[in-house]
């Protein structure tokens, strides 16, 4: 499920991974058109459409188009002179715009009071067969097998047409895949109605019940369709007039030979009113992008994967390619520990020359995420250091001397009256240099401030539970005052993570911590950055001249960002052409089934690695 708002139109052309495949798997991949694909579809199910006829579902992601395939098929069966009928599932069988409203409503928070953006809500867990009306349902179920005969293509599409009530209607399975990018740029373009709706409504409102019912539907459809094999082919939908396709084998292998190497995701770039320009400069984006402020460079229901197969490049949603090598991906105490989601996200913060200090904020803890979203768990998170300007500070905990109740009525304040908040009377910091580790469990009040770029790690929170708590009076980008969660924010906020505490070693809320030496090795050594039984991963620095040699064991993945050094090489040690070359502020994903790798120094100054992995003991951690 995709949660960011406001993506950039911008497609970062370079992570592109290139796994090396079977020429029959490249030759399987079927593009040149949307008109080449309908023909070479038309042919591989003609002589069943001929003998005994066919039914074809076509279900897919949540803005998912197949009108075109559906024009482009009637065509091929007029060449063919095959009779074609269409059924358009979702007007078959879902229940009325009402009646969903009806349901969905009540999940989402209306009251401006508690959440004044109106972003919140509680995931629906219904699917899509909580949607449909059980005797529409029925009637469905009878009505498409007495349409099937010998020379004639009934085509079922629309959302929800491949649930496993219905698969058995159908003798070929279809599935249209998209990046969460493509997908949310559709949104806001207007392309899309959220089920129920007939027309695309407020976007922020449509893309708030995407996230709470919609998306959830796909992705859980999704997941089951992967895990059970039960899709023949795969279509990718990201281009409206380039459309791929291929048998879901060959989207199995390609996912299959990729999670052998270390890989890189594709990053979604956000503007933002506090964004910097450092990340705008490096990664070289468009000039009249106002700012880069977020990087989501690794959250994994943002992303993508690039893979180059032969001619053609596949952009390929990052949670379909983890729905089907999660095992050996993740490891299987981890598909088993977060229920197949990839449990940790990476993003970059770009504050570097900007207007200001990130907003002051807090996140939510799992029983309340749990209760009054239907979440997952907690959001916790934690920031690295990696680039910085003058006077740069991270903010992090209360004072001591804090007086709280203050506080709140100040930012209380700030909010309904506009009057300006002290916050650095309240709000410890630390002078930001890079190399500087902070860990942030839910409720920890943070923000980074003007004149840095940090990578931020966190949690597996689907939503973005994020209650700012003073952002300075300042304007959006529309020239409006932007909204604060004084509410949320002071029902969250840990009160005692005051200085003292979060530097004391034996707090339990030790969340400044100085690096210690884990382990080395010849000409390397690693060290703990941060550790603390409320994060269940771990966070460390690799650092070494040459090279120096990992092992995933077979039984958790590291993901690795090059934060001192030009260009570096992640290599397989029993297979080293199974590599991925990474520059300076990268981010790669080492699989858990990788077992010995070596990263070896390209450049010729000494290198740090920032090293993310599960924390020993995180399987035994409380639900």
């Amino acid at each position: 499920m995709s949660f960011m708002y406001n993506p950039y139109p911008f497609h970062d052309p370079k992570p592109v991974n290139r796994p090396e495949l079977s020429q029959k798997t490249v030759e399987s991949i079927i593009a040149g058109g949307n008109q080449n694909v309908a023909k070479r579809f038309m042919q591989a199910i003609a002589p069943r459409v001929e003998k005994e006829g066919a039914v074809v579902a076509f279900d897919g992601y949540t803005t998912t188009k197949w009108d075109i395939m559906v024009s482009l098929l009637a065509r091929e069966c007029e060449v063919f002179g095959f009779k074609i009928e269409f059924i358009d599932s979702y007007k078959r069988t879902f229940k009325s715009g009402d009646e969903i409203d009806a349901m969905i409503d009540p999940l989402l928070i209306w009251d401006k009071k508690i959440d004044p953006t109106l972003l919140y809500g509680k995931v629906y867990h219904g699917g899509y067969i909580g949607l449909m009306d059980p005797a529409k349902v029925e009637a469905f179920k009878k009505e498409i097998p007495a349409l099937k005969a010998p020379g004639k293509l009934v085509v079922v599409y629309g959302y929800g047409s491949l649930i496993g009530e219905f698969r058995p209607l159908y003798d070929i399975k279809c599935w249209f895949d998209i990046t969460p990018m493509n997908s949310m740029l559709r949104i806001r373009a207007g392309e899309y109605a959220n089920l129920g709706k007939k027309h695309t409504g407020i976007i922020n409102r449509t893309i708030r019940r995407c996230y709470y019912c919609d998306f959830e539907n796909a992705v859980q459809l999704r997941k089951e369709l992967f895990a059970q094999d039960a899709i023949d082919w795969y279509f990718l939908d990201n281009d409206r007039g380039n459309l791929q396709m291929m048998p879901f084998s060959t989207f199995a292998d390609i996912c299959a030979q990729l999670v052998k190497y270390p890989f890189r995701a594709k990053p979604c770039y956000l503007e933002g009113v506090w964004g910097g320009s450092y990340m705008k400069e490096r990664r070289r984006l468009p000039q009249k992008m106002r700012n880069a402020a977020w990087v989501f460079d690794f959250i994994p229901m943002e992303v993508s994967v690039l893979v180059q197969a032969g001619d053609e490049q596949l952009d390929i949603n990052y949670c379909s390619f983890v729905h089907k090598e999660g095992v050996a991906l993740m490891g299987g105490k981890c598909v088993k520990k977060y229920k197949g989601y990839f449990p940790i996200r990476f993003n970059w913060d770009d504050s570097y020359h900007s207007t200001g200090n990130m907003s002051i904020q807090c996140h939510s803890g799992g029983e309340f995420n749990i209760k009054n979203y239907n979440e997952f768990g907690r959001q916790d998170e934690s920031y690295y250091v990696v680039v910085t300007g003058h006077e740069a500070k991270t903010f992090i905990g209360f004072r001591d001397d804090a007086d709280i109740p203050q506080f709140f009525k100040e930012i209380e304040a700030a909010d309904t009256e506009h009057k300006p908040c002290d916050y650095m009377k309240y709000v410890s910091y630390e002078e930001s240099r890079p190399g500087l580790q902070v860990m942030l469990p839910a409720g920890t009040i943070h923000s980074s401030g003007r004149n840095q770029v940090i990578l931020e790690i966190g949690s597996l929170t689907i939503g973005s539970y994020t209650y700012k708590m003073y952002d300075y009076l300042r304007l959006d980008f529309d020239g409006k005052q932007r909204p604060i969660h004084t509410k949320l924010g002071e029902e969250n906020v840990a009160q005692h993570r005051r200085y003292s505490v979060i530097h004391d070693p034996e707090s339990p809320d030790y969340i400044v911590q100085k690096p210690r030496l884990d382990c080395k090795g010849d000409g390397w050594e690693e060290y703990i950055l941060g550790e603390n039984p409320q994060l269940y991963f771990s966070l460390r620095r690799l650092e070494f001249e040459k090279c120096c040699e990992q092992d995933t064991r077979g039984e958790k993945f590291h993901v690795l960002t090059l934060v001192d050094g030009d260009h570096v090489r992640i290599r397989s040690v029993e297979h080293p052409e199974r590599y991925f070359d990474l520059d300076f502020m990268e981010i790669a994903c080492v699989p858990a089934s990788m077992g010995r790798y070596v990263i070896e120094n390209l450049g010729k100054e000494p290198v740090r690695v920032h090293k993310t992995c599960l924390r020993d003991g995180y399987e035994n951690d409380p639900a």
